[in-house]
């Protein structure tokens, strides 16, 4: 296993002072033919193997490695220690069962959630938003009350065109996370809706309004729409149309092109798509 190493003299100021600033270290130490470590090991073996990109699991055979127990303070066997940044944070001396050990595990390693999350910051950070919303959303789904994640999403739906998601997930901050970031993204909202109120759609609006069956100015109007962040409203328009003339113009083409270009994850994206399969099949 690429995270198990056995605890040395040599290797100790690597593993234990070096190492234990990127991952959680969990030192095991145990002795031959002692029943209580033959039972301890394998459970730890496993539950260390499958938390292998945040955790190193060290093995410390303490009648070879007398020193490393000493400088431990090692007083009983088995002895399990967590050291993170060079230093012990917890641990328990003799047996513990596989549940009461995963707890102790989970009090100091990253949840899944944390993992999706810092990725999509960081692919926000590089202008990816598209992936960034995806990961978002995965985190989201497993922790629905964190607003950091929340907030994310909603600069993704922004970047990505949809305001009115963005809106709706901006009224489920409560006031007391709302900080920086949230007030950037209430302001991106706004200079959006404002470069929306264009006169070419306006000058549509007001076609349609007269002519409510023009296929073309329905689609015309969707196009505008969509580039002016309203992809929900765009979509509305190009499946009115589809409705009653599957083969107009490029009324299709548009409307697939616009669902492509949603993330995955956007509840929008695989509601299209389902009202798609419907109009073709």
């Amino acid at each position: 296993m690429q995270n198990f190493v056995n605890l040395n003299i040599e290797n100790f100021q690597q593993v234990i002072i070096e190492e234990s600033k990127q991952k959680l270290v969990l030192v095991n130490f145990w002795a031959p033919n002692l029943e209580m470590c033959e039972q301890l090991t394998p459970i730890l073996e496993s539950l260390a193997s499958k938390h292998a990109e945040h955790l190193i699991y060290a093995n410390v055979n303490c009648e070879q490695e007398q020193q490393i127990a000493q400088q431990f303070g090692i007083q009983s066997l088995p002895t399990v220690i967590l050291v993170k940044d060079g230093q012990p944070i917890d641990g328990f001396a003799g047996p513990m069962m596989e549940e009461q050990i995963k707890e102790l595990l989970e009090k100091h390693l990253p949840n899944a959630e944390d993992g999706l999350y810092e990725k999509a910051v960081e692919l926000v950070n590089q202008g990816d938003y598209q992936q960034a919303f995806t990961l978002a959303k995965q985190a989201h789904d497993l922790d629905s009350k964190r607003a950091d994640i929340a907030l994310i999403m909603a600069d993704c739906y922004v970047e990505l065109g949809n305001t009115k998601q963005a809106k709706l997930i901006l009224d489920t901050i409560l006031l007391v996370d709302q900080n920086g970031y949230y007030h950037s993204i209430v302001g991106k909202v706004e200079l959006l809706e404002k470069a929306s109120e264009s006169p070419e759609i306006k000058q549509l609006q007001a076609q349609l309004a007269e002519q409510p069956d023009n296929l073309q100015v329905k689609v015309d109007l969707a196009i505008q729409l969509h580039q002016a962040n309203k992809p929900e409203e765009a979509l509305e328009l190009l499946f009115a149309v589809l409705k009653k003339d599957l083969a107009f113009g490029e009324a299709r083409k548009y409307t697939l092109d616009m669902i492509n270009a949603m993330p995955d994850g956007d509840p929008l994206k695989s509601q299209s798509r389902r009202k798609m399969y419907s109009l073709l099949y």
